[in-house]
């Protein structure tokens, strides 16, 4: 198992600018909110700048990067505008998903023992500009060894079945989900 560090907190404001975005203002506002947790103590800042642009836009990302005193992470899915955009802010970390338009929210794990070599090319120049890079996968064996592999320095499990087992009150179900994540 690894090591246990300090556990630290990273709010993530995406929705904050869905309501933002579905009401047609400019309130309520997702920078407010990344201010408001990061006086509140958070450690840092996670905004997925969608290819649709359905939540963060291009000027909160811009915006967050000048207010934030604490780490931006920035998720986003593995396209060149994507990388382009992170190589020009340059956030203390990126964390690659996987996106499909009809998702509203990410659904799933991201592909890497599939992709392996693809993703390995895509994340070098992330790092290579400094950048942190986690990689959002399944809790499985072979993912996990895939995002070793490419030199992804982070993990982000998803948790969604657990999550929907746990609330469906499906105990069984959950439990093993839970073995998954802890294994």
């Amino acid at each position: 198992m690894a090591k246990q560090g300090k556990l630290r907190l990273g709010v993530n404001i995406d929705h904050v600018a869905t309501v933002r975005n579905a009401r047609g203002g400019a309130y309520p506002d997702p920078l407010r909110a990344a201010r408001v947790a990061q006086e509140a103590g958070a450690d840092g800042i996670t905004a997925h700048l969608r290819e649709d642009r359905r939540h963060i836009t291009d000027a909160d990302i811009e915006g967050l990067l000048d207010v934030l005193t604490v780490p931006l992470n920035f998720e986003m899915a593995a396209t060149d505008e994507m990388q382009k955009i992170a190589l020009r802010h340059k956030p203390h970390a990126v964390c690659i998903v996987p996106e499909k338009r009809e998702e509203r929210t990410t659904e799933g794990g991201l592909e890497v023992a599939r992709e392996e070599n693809k993703l390995a090319h895509f994340i070098a120049p992330l790092r290579e500009a400094g950048c942190r890079v986690s990689i959002f996968i399944a809790a499985e064996k072979r993912q996990i060894e895939a995002a070793n592999r490419i030199g992804a320095e982070v993990i982000e499990l998803h948790t969604g079945a657990y999550c929907d087992a746990f609330a469906e009150g499906h105990w069984e179900e959950a439990q093993k989900e839970l073995q998954k994540l802890e294994e």
